[in-house]
């Protein structure tokens, strides 16, 4: 895909998400607050946070138990693993799934953004194989897609707290910044 292409594609996407948070009846964001809110944060599109990837694939798949934010747990098949670069730092995410016939993997993370530009507790990224694979069977881990959970926007909501094993120490400067309307630390 050409980078004008990409660009084009991800504005788009940026516009409709936009336009769901501050008008749309399901909006994570409470009611009251939809009429202050003008759009998202995002940081500038960045072709250097796309990669693609392979999945080295777990050959023994455990189930791991993710903590989420009122207090629960949930439980995850920890599937794959993504290696790739930032600067000259090699990298490792793991890629989860929900349940075992569920074909998105989960990609939650924190970095050094995480807790002054970007939502202290991480964002995530969800990869749909039929979206997010290339012909070549590799997947496009991009970063400027990265969300944060809709607990950011309301108490409404719960959401898994990202495992130590995805922290990341370097930034990730790409995706959705912090919310316009929370105060944070």
């Amino acid at each position: 895909m050409e980078i004008s292409e990409w660009k084009k594609q991800l504005e788009e996407e940026r516009g409709e998400k936009d336009w769901f948070f501050v008008k749309n009846w399901q909006s994570p964001v409470p009611p009251q607050d939809r009429s202050r809110l003008k759009g998202l944060d995002y940081f500038p599109l960045d072709p250097n946070y796309r990669f693609e990837v392979e999945l080295h694939e777990h050959k023994k798949k455990e189930t791991v138990k993710m903590s989420y934010t009122k207090g629960e747990e949930q439980e995850f098949i920890r599937w794959g693993e993504f290696r790739f670069e930032v600067g000259d730092k090699e990298l490792a995410l793991q890629a989860y799934k929900r349940i075992s016939i569920d074909e998105t993997l989960f990609v939650p993370f924190r970095d050094a953004t995480s807790g002054k530009e970007t939502y202290s507790a991480g964002r995530y990224l969800d990869l749909n194989s039929e979206m997010a694979q290339t012909p070549d069977g590799k997947w496009i881990l991009d970063f400027n897609k990265a969300y944060n959970p809709w607990c950011v926007y309301s108490e409404m909501y719960t959401c898994p707290f990202v495992p130590p094993e995805n922290w990341l120490e370097v930034p990730i400067q790409a995706g959705e910044m912090n919310y316009p309307l929370k105060k944070h630390d």
